[in-house]
């Protein structure tokens, strides 16, 4: 009997997973259905794992992408920490750039950053920027504008621990939330600027030394979302405009580091 029992665990194991609807993206063996560069990242002991080494490697961010298929509507949950003065982030209907490498995507991300104003805000690598810090819900209107519509508590997190990240994307309505309490919140209304459907990615930050450690990574389909319709009246009212935020930690809490000169 005890040849069968591991068989019968994994079993268990596997409608644990599933009773809730969500499915597990990573194996735990290795990197099937993803797709990066092989010298920066890797499964160890169930773990994935990227490595940035210094400012030198790897040259711009780069990004582990699912090839499993495209993300529309759905809720994804991810377990990940990041150890140096660095960040991350889990992009979601995004794009890729062959302009800037072979692993170089651009669109939504929820950033996994050691500054609290950043952890789970609303972002959009390579291409909006920041629509809403933590702590901060916000709309864009059609031609691109930002607009407050309200303000709560930043949710505190050490992103340096196991940390529980959450991405629900209904339509034209994105929810970040961190350890299950909402960060931000993003109604797009821009036609032009937002997607509605895309890759799934995980990004390894250049710059300051850094180690992203996946531990879960898990999603399910979501078949109620839709498009909002703008409303100036009403989808603006109590709304305030804001500029676009602006960041003094673009990497982590304290210095960037300067690549070594050549030669």
């Amino acid at each position: 009997m005890k040849f069968f029992l591991p068989v019968l665990l994994l079993s268990l194991t596997a409608v644990a997973f599933t009773a809730d609807g969500f499915t597990p993206l990573f194996n735990g063996k290795d990197l099937s259905d993803w797709d990066g560069d092989p010298a920066l990242w890797k499964v160890e002991d169930g773990i994935v794992i990227g490595t940035c080494t210094g400012p030198e490697s790897p040259e711009h961010n780069s990004f582990l992408i699912w090839r499993g298929g495209t993300v529309k509507d759905f809720e994804l949950r991810a377990t990940v920490r990041v150890l140096g003065d660095n960040n991350s982030g889990i992009q979601y209907r995004s794009r890729p750039l062959p302009e800037f490498g072979k692993w170089a995507i651009s669109g939504y991300q929820c950033d996994i950053h050691p500054a609290i104003q950043h952890t789970g805000m609303t972002y959009e690598e390579k291409g909006r920027g920041i629509f809403g810090l933590n702590g901060t819900n916000v709309l864009l209107d059609p031609e691109g504008a930002r607009w407050k519509i309200s303000e709560h508590e930043p949710v505190k997190a050490d992103t340096s621990e196991w940390t529980e990240y959450t991405i629900i994307a209904r339509g034209n309505h994105l929810i970040h939330q961190v350890n299950g309490k909402t960060t931000s919140e993003l109604f797009d209304y821009d036609e032009e600027g937002r997607a509605l459907e895309g890759l799934l990615a995980i990004q390894l930050h250049r710059g300051n030394p850094n180690r992203v450690e996946i531990k879960e990574l898990r999603i399910r389909e979501l078949t109620d979302g839709e498009i909002l319709p703008f409303d100036p009246e009403k989808t603006l009212e109590g709304a305030e405009k804001i500029e676009r935020p602006k960041t003094r930690n673009p990497q982590g809490t304290g210095p960037i580091q300067a690549p070594k000169k050549k030669g």
